[in-house]
């Protein structure tokens, strides 16, 4: 009878009454085992939507990755556009130079010929002014007429078609400078004009390419911005399957022990009740050095852990020692638990209640983490150890009240050594929609 007593104690130890207050151990019914396997269909639910979500959000990743394809396409379209814009302008431009030079140039000559036209308008006008002295009666005919002998009327007609031929020559040349110098200018201002008005236009179809370019820019900074939120969201919905899939585990691995804790205790109780009736006084002897040895027990745990923080009575007891830096401000601070902080070496963590390890890891926010699973009365509640500097629990461990299950660190997205503790009233979620004060539940 003492070896079944005993075994009843080490099968008590290992089995989900580890997860029940002690006072509660015999309140345990097939209801809590119910409620253990909602819990854990709600889980899979929950997972199941998870896994959807980043489906969606990695087809959205692949969306976005196709559009910066054509993002980038279009910038490299618009690259070459800006290359062949600038290389048209700085060929007009220096068409433009050289036009000028021209027109420098032609200056020049427009200096020559002004200087030629007045030298003939003076000519012209002293020739006008000694036509009009003579009355206008003097022809080249008189001159002829006027001829003393044959030689002279000879050499008259020679010198009167020599003046007739120069009066033709300074007129047509006249007319021809005055001519040349009208198309000259007319030509390189229309010259000049045509190359800059091509300016202009290629400088405003650069202008409007480089906006266009820092446009398609900014759209792939934007993109790349969704991109990355994209995959922080699904590293996060990850994280978070993975720890509803350690909760799900966790809360079947309680459902085992829950249903071999009733089996055994009613292994137990025929046990005992066949013993009672067999041999009262005997069982009655047996049970009282059965507690004898237990109480015993309880004094070397309490020497064990005599550093570690004192476990009270009540659900929960607090996890490590120190001063509360942080308290709990829910969703409207983002801080869904209390800080607990302490200074020193090897500052030990203990688990605040009964309880199944649901996921000991690194998160890139919590640090060194651990999960926990309680039931207590047949509620769920589940606590979060972060930051811690080493974790001493895996996965599915089965922790008592007290237990150390790490030590305090600054890990993770933290500042300072401190534990950051959950307490939520249910299931962990990563809304933390079932995060409640830990301050109004430990004593």
């Amino acid at each position: 009878m003492k070896k079944q007593l005993l075994s009843l104690a080490v099968v008590s130890t290992l089995s989900l009454s580890t997860l029940l207050s002690p006072m509660m151990v015999n309140q345990a019914s097939a209801d809590d085992i119910s409620s253990l396997q909602q819990q854990h269909e709600e889980i899979n639910k929950k997972k199941s939507s998870l896994n959807a979500e980043i489906e969606e959000k990695e087809s959205k990743i692949n969306e976005i990755k196709s559009e910066q394809a054509s993002i980038d396409s279009e910038i490299k379209r618009l690259d070459l556009a800006v290359e062949d814009a600038t290389n048209k302008l700085e060929e007009k431009n220096a068409q433009i130079s050289k036009t000028q030079e021209e027109i420098k140039e032609l200056e020049a000559e427009i200096v020559v010929l002004t200087e030629r036209i007045e030298k003939r308008n003076e000519l012209l006008k002293d020739r006008a002014a000694s036509y009009q002295e003579s009355g206008g009666n003097i022809s080249y005919l008189d001159v002829l007429f006027g001829a003393q002998s044959f030689s002279d009327f000879i050499d008259r007609v020679g010198a009167v078609a020599t003046l007739v031929q120069a009066d033709k020559d300074i007129l047509e040349q006249h007319q021809k400078d005055k001519t040349d110098l009208e198309t000259k200018q007319a030509e390189v201002e229309l010259k000049l004009a045509d190359l800059e008005e091509m300016k202009a236009e290629l400088e405003t179809l650069k202008a409007n390419l480089d906006s266009q370019r820092k446009e398609k820019e900014a759209l792939m900074e934007n993109l790349r911005q969704d991109e990355k939120e994209m995959h922080a969201e699904i590293i996060a919905d990850e994280e978070e399957n993975a720890v509803l899939a350690a909760q799900a585990a966790a809360i079947q691995k309680a459902i085992n022990l829950e249903q071999a804790r009733q089996a055994e205790l009613e292994r137990q109780r025929a046990e005992a009740a066949a013993a009672a009736a067999a041999a009262a006084s005997a069982s009655t002897s047996t049970s009282t050095s059965t507690s004898t040895q237990q109480s015993s027990g309880g004094d070397s745990n309490t020497v064990q852990a005599a550093s570690l923080p004192p476990v009270s009575g009540g659900s929960f007891t607090w996890p490590a020692s120190g001063i509360v830096s942080s308290g709990f401000r829910g969703s409207r601070a983002n801080h869904h638990g209390i800080d607990i902080a302490k200074r020193g070496p090897n500052v030990p963590i203990v688990a605040a209640a009964d309880g199944v390890v649901i996921k000991s890891y690194y998160s890139p926010s919590y640090g060194n983490a651990i999960f926990i699973s309680h039931s207590i009365n047949g509620q769920v509640f589940t606590t979060v150890y972060a930051h811690l500097s080493s974790r001493s629990v895996g996965n599915g461990a089965v922790v008592r009240k007290g237990d150390r299950i790490g030590t305090m660190g600054n890990t993770g997205q933290s500042y300072g050594q401190h534990l950051h503790f959950e307490l939520h009233k249910g299931q962990w979620n990563g809304a933390k929609s079932n995060a409640v004060n830990p301050l109004s539940y430990l004593p």
